[in-house]
């Protein structure tokens, strides 16, 4: 996903105002600044996919569940609701945090795939809304040069666990789920 513009600021916008956008545009709030989503490249799509696919295998019949973007983070609902994201992908284990529409709270994994225009806010902006809000684990995947660093939090700061292309990486938020970056990064070849 691509920022593409961000509104006028006027103060700040919560999840209130978010709900009053419409559904032409896709948008993320971040500490109530709102950010364009445009749609995401061929390349981008494919290594979602390939994620989505092995995560939701090792999911079934399990209590935890596997979602993908389109769908709403409140990471902050219970103090200023003014931080929304859609994660490429996200697993929530604790089904008291889904409410039919979105995930009320932090999820219990987040993946997000880089594109040009998103490096900065997915390795920084997004880095620090995760780790304030709790998420367990964080994947930054980087199709150009097709790596994953998994951000694992320990005693309140994320320590950052690099992989390459052809390696395999446990996720520590689910006991025995192994997912193959031969899989992810061999399908989409050279494509951006």
């Amino acid at each position: 996903m691509e920022v593409s513009e961000a509104l006028p600021e006027y103060e700040r916008y919560t999840y209130a105002d978010y709900c009053g956008w419409g559904d032409e545009k896709r948008w993320e709030l971040l500490d109530g600044v709102p950010y364009a989503l445009s749609a995401p490249s061929q390349a981008h799509q494919e290594i979602s996919g390939s994620l989505h696919n092995q995560i939701y295998s090792y999911l079934k019949g399990k209590s935890c569940k596997v979602f993908a973007a389109p769908f709403d983070v409140r990471l902050n609902a219970d103090a200023g609701d003014d931080t929304v994201v859609q994660p490429d992908l996200l697993v929530v284990c604790d089904q008291a945090k889904l409410d039919g529409k979105c995930c009320v709270g932090a999820p219990d994994m987040v993946i997000e795939i880089l594109s040009p225009s998103t490096v900065l806010r997915d390795r920084v902006l997004k880095n620090r809304q995760y780790l304030r809000a709790g998420v367990r684990e964080y994947w930054i995947v980087d199709p150009d040069v097709k790596m994953v660093t998994a951000h694992v939090l320990q005693n309140g700061e994320y320590v950052a666990h690099p992989y390459g292309s052809a390696e395999a990486i446990s996720v520590s938020v689910l006991e025995g789920c192994v997912i193959d970056l031969i899989e992810v990064f061999g399908g989409y070849g050279e494509l951006s």
